[in-house]
């Protein structure tokens, strides 16, 4: 199967917001603190369209978008950026796409900030060790203002 990475585009919104929401079906997160409330789904290509922000879709053969993931600024922290809204659907997991999308992502963040901060969730237990197997330290208190406090496991980074 093969799949392309690239940088998320105007009409590619929806159908993130459906793998988001797919995928938090899955994991019981479809309630308030986690990114389902998030104000922002949905508007993707604007929200990540700013200075020290971007945002990557994978897409498969048939150029529907199996996952995504982007680099965010974290509100309340300086230097820190956020690895944000990184999800996959079942048929893009275990295939080498996520490490392909977060090396895109921490070398733009490279460039940008000095840590990288992310929030999961206990269930999401591959996530935690493809984190940790990245260099990701999880870590007991939540950095900045993300307004997902049902996330609860947080990791950081240090990019230099």
């Amino acid at each position: 199967m093969k799949f392309t990475l690239r940088e998320i585009r105007k009409e590619d919104n929806y159908a993130v917001e459906k793998v988001i929401r797919s995928c938090l079906l899955e994991f019981g997160a479809n309630h308030e603190g986690t990114a389902w409330t998030d104000p922002n789904l949905g508007r993707f290509s604007e929200v990540y369209s700013l200075s020290g922000t971007k945002y990557w879709v994978v897409t498969d053969e048939r150029a529907e978008i199996i996952g995504g993931g982007g680099i965010g600024r974290l509100d309340g922290e300086e230097g820190v950026c956020e690895l944000q809204k990184m999800y996959f659907l079942p048929q893009g997991r275990g295939k080498g796409v996520a490490q392909n999308l977060l090396n895109a992502a921490l070398d733009f963040a490279k460039k940008h900030y000095s840590r990288c901060y992310l929030e999961t969730l206990e269930n999401m237990t591959a996530a935690q060790r493809f984190y940790e197997k990245n260099g990701f330290v999880r870590i007991g208190e939540a950095l900045g203002n993300t307004q997902h406090f049902a996330c609860d496991v947080r990791y950081i980074k240090d990019l230099h």
